[in-house]
């Protein structure tokens, strides 16, 4: 059987070896060779040709055309002339690989593949005979049966008996170079898994939160607590951003760079506005608690947060450990007894703590002042300073009379105080908002601060005499740290008593300041034991939203359920906060930043990086994900390279972020790792990185895909802190575990290596949401609070007064 010649006409670029246009070119050549016919090989343009299809096959001289790689096998093999019962047999073979195999792919489909094939074998050549159906087939299936793995084909003899004559015989030895020299190379792609990883293990980061952390000797121990949020409202964005996930991202940045870290948080559950709330909405006070507990944790679980605890304060640790305080304090003789004015309702029969009483601020003339600050121009006051003062639960106007509380004699303990503000502020580089607002307090001079308020919903006073008092909420809230601490380990006490071994870092707003640096420090050392005191203090000052300000007892701005509401990932909100976190100076929230955040920064720069470096390393065209080797000359110490010129780079910002970071100057750092991202892209842009790169440079493409993954790597570590879900996604796509912060940047990614599947970190957020945000969370909140009419504030108190009866019925 011979045919003169045949001309086949490739139309496009050469296909890789895995498409079915490989396969066609194998099944013409293999046939050609087979029935003795000579082949040309030319190419055209397809936008001349008109033709879309790979390949076509123009027959001798007759200038007959034909587009299917099948139905060239039949005309050389002429088919036409067989006896019927051999045509008919050989047409459902065809007809079998042109409908079923063909439809079966080997990355997923192999099994089926390797099933039905060996199934169809008693059909084929049992000889080192090449008839058309052998051709057909094996064409079809050779990439599939050239790269499975040999323990998949040993399963089936029959088909693997086959598969090794074919491709022994003279025909196929003789078609193969020239198959090679027309298909693109196709890597065999390998499934990423942990048993394809190459990698550097030792930088590998292990956080298990089931596990009890505590201090190691030797070791950075390092206790961080953010200031515990009050259990009357949800969390708004400045609360967040001002202490838990500030605090958050220096828990998580300190164990990625292996220290010893434990995160404490709570709610802070005692006190006056509590009462209050409860008698609002008509409940207990424990009921109040227990749901805006759940609230909170609700909302912080949302956005990420890492507590290794997250406790409350109404608990029997937070009594026995408050008082265990007290007592020492007490018998040191730095607690005092102090006659003052206060505003009794005779009609509920009880002395009224600041926030029962409203009235006109003194100052400006506001009328709906609180009994402890003005909301309008910021003053704090005491409560008998009001005009007009009127009870909040029943709108009668209170009387002054005398209550005896307790007081921790601040002056006293002002030098001891001044000391350890002087020695801590400089070990710790207090933020200079925290240490200026301590220095006021200590240039004014510390005076007895009362400890005790006439509640009940509090921790009980453990002294005859004032047994029906309770501590003042600041007095026993920062004891909270300790008593959460309890609750977490019985061995507490490793952490809050060792000093030597352990740092405290604390993280808050600025008006909490004063009682993390001056009362509960002077309380820790009332006692006379050897406490850890604060090591650093981060307080931030205000984050405003469009133009004004928050306010929990206004409702005014985005609270963490309205965030999780609009349907953007966590991880966008924690990046745009963090890096609006007011550190210095106060910050705005605008729905169009935080669009523009999303789609200019998070989108065009992290999410382009990574997502351009790891689809080009993916590609079965180039390294179909398998991390290659980067020249040593290229990026040796001194190499006059642009390889070398970006490992210096990128060594330069990540120790300007480490310094950044250990300072506790979040907001810079995270511009810094920003800057780090936006290098990678610049590199990607200098190297030229295409395909024409890998074809015609391939050791300089090899040595900027080493670089580029190892460094998407590192952002993996450096994004941690602020970003850990998308932190988690990037080495899920490196099919790499979780790794530790680096002091320098080293190529811990390995040539062999194997990553996953790229996905977008990011998504394009439309800018029309900022309208309609908006219209849905307020577009300008005012500075000024909402004056109430006389109507509505009688409402109010008969409404609480109503709650009150009930409750006491």
């Amino acid at each position: 059987m011979t045919n003169s010649s045949i001309s086949l006409v490739q139309n496009v670029a050469a296909q890789p070896a895995n498409t079915a246009a490989a396969a066609g070119l194998l099944k013409v050549l293999i046939a050609a060779q087979a029935t003795g016919t000579a082949v040309e090989i030319t190419t055209t343009d397809k936008a001349t040709s008109g033709s879309k299809q790979p390949f076509w096959v123009v027959v001798g001289d007759s200038q007959t055309t034909l587009y299917d790689a099948n139905a060239v096998v039949r005309y050389l093999y002429k088919t036409g002339s067989l006896a019927l019962a051999d045509r008919i047999a050989l047409e459902q073979l065809l007809e079998w690989e042109e409908k079923t195999l063909s439809g079966l792919d080997a990355d997923n489909d192999m099994d089926a593949i390797l099933a039905g094939a060996d199934a169809k074998v008693g059909q084929l050549s049992s000889d080192s005979t090449v008839g058309a159906a052998d051709v057909v087939i094996l064409g079809a299936l050779y990439f599939a049966l050239s790269n499975v793995k040999d323990a998949a084909l040993n399963a089936f003899p029959a088909l693997q008996q086959w598969f090794a004559r074919q491709t022994a015989t003279p025909a196929v030895v003789a078609v193969l170079p020239v198959y090679s020299a027309n298909v693109v190379k196709v890597l065999v792609r390998e499934e990423a898994s942990a048993a394809n990883r190459n990698l550097n293990t030792d930088v590998e980061f292990v956080y298990d939160p089931a596990k009890k952390v505590l201090p190691i000797e030797g070791a950075k121990n390092i206790l961080i607590t953010s200031a515990l949020p009050y259990v009357n409202n949800v969390p708004h964005l400045g609360n967040i951003i001002g202490s838990t996930l500030s605090a958050d991202v220096f828990a998580r940045y300190s164990r990625v760079r292996g220290n010893n870290t434990l995160y404490i948080c709570g709610t802070d559950e005692y006190g006056t506005a509590t009462e209050t709330k409860a008698l609002e909405e008509g409940v207990t006070c424990q009921q109040l608690c227990d749901k805006y507990h759940a609230m909170h944790k609700d909302v912080y679980d949302w956005f990420g947060l890492s507590f290794d605890h997250f406790g409350r304060t109404s608990t029997e640790k937070q009594t026995e450990i408050v008082q265990d305080i007290f007592t020492r304090m007490h018998k040191n003789g730095f607690v005092s007894e102090k006659t003052a004015q206060q505003l009794y309702c005779e009609q509920c029969s009880r002395f009224l703590a600041d926030r029962y009483v409203e009235g006109t601020c003194p100052r400006c003339a506001y009328e709906d002042a609180r009994g402890d600050q003005c909301d309008k121009c910021g003053h704090l006051l005491d409560a008998i300073e009001l005009v007009e003062p009127r009870c909040k639960l029943d709108g009668n106007r209170p009387v002054v009379r005398e209550s005896t509380h307790l007081c921790i004699d601040l002056d006293r303990l002002q030098p001891q105080c001044a000391a350890f503000v002087e020695k801590s502020s400089s070990a710790g580089a207090w933020s200079a908002n925290g240490l200026s607002i301590t220095n006021s307090w200590l240039s004014e001079g510390l005076r007895p601060r009362a400890i005790t308020r006439d509640l009940k919903w509090g921790v009980p006073v453990p002294l005859a005499g004032f047994d029906s008092k309770v501590f003042y909420v600041w007095f026993d809230a920062c004891i909270g740290y300790p008593s959460i601490t309890a609750a977490y380990t019985p061995e507490w006490e490793q952490w809050w008593k060792n000093p030597a071994n352990v740092q405290l870092f604390q993280f808050m707003g600025k008006d909490n300041v004063p009682f993390h640096t001056v009362v509960f420090p002077s309380s820790q050392i009332a006692t006379g034991e050897d406490w850890t005191l604060l090591h650093h203090i981060s307080a931030c000052e205000y984050l405003n939203y469009e133009g004004g300000k928050f306010s929990k007892s206004r409702g005014v701005g985005v609270f963490g359920n309205n965030a999780r509401d609009t349907g953007v990932a966590p991880d966008v909100w924690r990046y745009y906060l963090l890096s609006s976190r007011p550190e210095s100076s106060d910050t705005i929230f605008t729905w169009a930043n935080f669009v523009a955040c999303n789609n200019s920064v998070l989108l065009a720069n992290i999410g382009n990086f990574c997502n351009r470096t790891l689809k080009f390393l993916d590609k079965n065209t180039t390294y179909a994900g398998i991390v290659p080797t980067a020249d040593p000359a290229l990026i040796a110490a001194g190499a006059d390279s642009v390889h070398r010129r970006f490992i210096d780079d990128v060594n330069g910002l990540l120790t300007s972020f480490i310094e950044h970071m250990d300072a506790v100057r979040i907001k810079a750092a995270l511009s810094i790792a920003r800057d780090i991202s936006a290098r990678g892209n610049q590199y990607l842009q200098e190297c030229n990185t295409t395909n024409a790169l890998f074809t015609e440079q391939r050791t300089q493409c090899d040595t900027v895909m080493a670089l580029a993954v190892n460094l998407v790597y590192l952002l993996s570590a450096l994004f941690h802190p602020f970003m850990p879900a998308t932190a988690d996604s990037i080495c899920r796509q490196l099919n790499a575990p979780s790794r530790l912060l680096p002091d320098s940047f080293a190529l811990d990614l390995k040539p062999g290596h194997i990553i996953g599947k790229p996905e977008h970190l990011f998504t394009n957020i439309d800018p029309k949401k900022v309208d309609q945000w908006l219209a849905e969370f307020g577009g300008s909140a005012s500075d000024e609070p909402k004056e109430e009419s006389k109507k509505d504030k009688k409402k109010k108190a008969k409404a609480a007064a109503a709650a009150k009866s009930a409750q006491e019925a």
